[in-house]
């Protein structure tokens, strides 16, 4: 009965507040109830879940039903000094639904306002509360010590009393800005591989990812997981020089090379593949060389994962055509060898370039990530420095020309290949030269 009960509560606020719309303007509840004093008897949660609960307060961004009468001419609603976006088809006489806006507020004052349209203001005690902060990204997480670094998030509340504080693989950080949503600090000395801590007035908030993260790591080109970047037709260039982040980095595209302007196929120049498997008969798979990737990282719950890697792009070599494509492939689609068996008696593929067309081409359609910043900027390069790229694998679902995939990611052995190509994407740009540097493939939680 008490389910029932909270139920039929929400039911009949969401139907009253509708039917206001469909009332002619004689009729209407803001109508009735213009010049009338609103009274606010009570405040409830717009969760099923607890909606026959009575609350004093609710967090940032949180949905509130206030209870009351004369409530149908209310035009604006405040809570603290920030005022709420008020939805007429959730106001009537008796209720209004309304969400908490979600910025820290810059004055506390422990009440709601709620003012009609001939001024009538009335006030409600009603808490708002500030939850910790929330560290979700970080620009480049393989920053140098020393480098000035953007951590985006929510709830970056820095109070006179309580300065906002900020420790990275657990040093504190120097602050240069302040944003609710995005801070600027300095990548402190001695800074080891470890979570992004945000403390502020209202509790302490750690990243989901690690600064400087081995996690999941699938290519460094250090040596950390032995796997390299001779593992197919092609062999990328890797490297150590002035512009490395952390040790090798592998090199996609080159100076002297042109990029069509609809990105047409140049897998020796444009591609970075790794093949699982081997030319031995039956295929194995060497340790450190040629590993099922999902033998190397932990692609359990890989809907719940993301794909990550360090990119830097000069401005001398800037990308501005076709899709990077990146997709993972089981041994039956591809595989390094030869076709056949391996030493479990499962098919392999073998080395093939049919694999990834799409399924009226002969190929999988196998589902894909498509990046394509540089139709926001028309020629994309990293600003001089390296970023830190994510790549939900939820997001995996385009086949190769920016359609739906015909095959979908669906269990762990899938991910047993990569490949990354600059090819066509369903997006056509301008010719160019594009260079691509790429280190720390790794797949982590997102």
């Amino acid at each position: 009965m008490k389910h029932i009960f909270k139920y039929t509560l929400l039911t009949a606020v969401c139907a009253l507040a509708a039917a206001s719309t469909a009332c002619s303007d004689d009729d209407t509840d803001a109508k009735k109830d213009q010049g009338a004093t609103p009274v606010i008897k009570s405040a409830r949660p717009c969760d099923i879940n607890v909606a026959d609960s009575l609350i004093t307060s609710a967090s940032l961004g949180q949905q509130v039903a206030f209870v009351g009468d004369n409530l149908g001419d209310v035009q604006q609603v405040w809570f603290n000094d920030m005022k709420a976006l008020l939805s007429p088809n959730l106001v009537t006489s008796h209720t209004i639904i309304v969400n908490i806006p979600n910025s820290i507020p810059g004055e506390v004052t422990g009440r709601a306002r709620f003012i009609t349209s001939t001024g009538i203001e009335v006030e409600y005690p009603f808490d708002v509360t500030v939850p910790a902060p929330r560290v979700e990204k970080m620009d480049c997480e393989y920053a140098h010590a020393g480098e000035v670094v953007k951590i985006n998030g929510a709830y970056f509340a820095d109070d006179p009393n309580v300065p906002l504080t900020v420790s990275i693989g657990g040093v504190p950080a120097e602050i240069r800005s302040i944003a609710q949503d995005e801070l600027e600090v300095v990548v402190p000395e001695g800074a080891t591989e470890g979570p992004v801590v945000v403390t502020s007035i209202y509790g302490e908030g750690q990243s989901g990812f690690n600064y400087m993260d081995t996690n999941g790591m699938l290519f460094d080109f250090d040596g950390l997981t032995g796997l390299g970047t001779a593992q197919s037709w092609h062999a990328r260039p890797v490297r150590e020089d002035e512009m490395s982040i952390s040790g090798n980095y592998m090199v996609i595209g080159a100076p002297d090379k042109t990029l069509s302007a609809a990105a047409d196929w140049d897998d020796a120049n444009y591609s970075f593949e790794y093949w699982a498997g081997s030319w031995n008969t039956p295929t194995d798979y060497p340790a450190r060389v040629g590993d099922r990737l999902y033998e190397v990282a932990d692609f359990t719950d890989f809907n719940t994962k993301a794909l990550k890697f360090e990119l830097y792009i000069p401005a001398s070599n800037a990308w501005q055509a076709g899709a990077m494509q990146v997709f993972f492939a089981p041994i039956d689609l591809v595989s390094f060898g030869n076709a056949g068996t391996d030493i479990y008696g499962n098919t392999v593929a073998g080395c093939n370039n049919n694999f990834f067309k799409s399924k009226d081409e002969g190929g999988a359609g196998l589902a894909r990530y498509l990046w394509t910043p540089w139709t926001a900027s028309e020629a994309y390069h990293t600003g001089g420095k390296w970023i830190t790229v994510t790549m939900p694998i939820k997001d995996f679902i385009y086949d190769w020309d920016g359609t739906g995939a015909s095959r979908m990611l669906t269990d762990v052995t899938d991910f047993a290949s990569l490949d990354m190509y600059i090819w066509a994407g369903g997006v056509t740009g301008v010719e160019c030269s594009p260079l691509l540097y790429i280190d720390n493939i790794r797949v982590v939680p997102n």
